[in-house]
């Protein structure tokens, strides 16, 4: 059996998954048996939501599974694809350059103009925002891999 090791990526993705589950499912029983919500549950799963959402976006196109137009890509010769999946994964690494950019902004402000903390729990809103720049990086070296990955099988499609 071929056994890969654990990503560290995979790994956080389950630890979130598992963490959102969790949260929700002790918000369940509290209602049915205390009558009573816990109000920050919707906080927590919503931002965990978000964190695996970017990591899953590395994942995403490190195994190919982002929108694309294969059709119409597969119409080129190798040597166009080439350039195409290079374009592509520069575009990709741009969005998240921007992305990093505006929430890095959004988070100098947050700790030095608005101070703004989370309704349920009080906690300061940049800690939120913070993991979208920090769990990105795993999305720019899915944008690599899944890139490098593509020239790989264009390659052997060349010969």
């Amino acid at each position: 059996m071929n056994r890969q090791p654990l990503r560290i990526d995979h790994v956080i993705v389950a630890a979130l998954l598992f963490g959102m589950a969790a949260i929700a499912f002790i918000n369940v029983l509290s209602r049915y048996f205390a009558h009573f919500s816990i109000g920050a549950t919707e906080e927590i799963t919503i931002n965990l939501f978000v964190w695996m959402t970017v990591i899953g976006t590395g994942i995403a196109f490190e195994r190919g599974a982002q929108l694309g137009m294969v059709t119409f890509f597969n119409l080129f010769p190798v040597r166009v694809r080439r350039v195409l999946v290079v374009f592509s994964a520069l575009l990709g690494g741009a969005l998240f350059v921007l992305v990093d950019l505006y929430m890095i902004q959004a988070i100098y402000d947050e700790i030095t103009l608005f101070h703004a903390a989370s309704a349920s729990l009080g906690i300061p809103v940049w800690v939120y925002y913070a993991g979208v720049p920090l769990f990105s990086l795993f999305v720019f070296r899915g944008v690599y891999r899944g890139a490098k990955a593509h020239l790989a099988r264009l390659e052997a499609e060349a010969v």
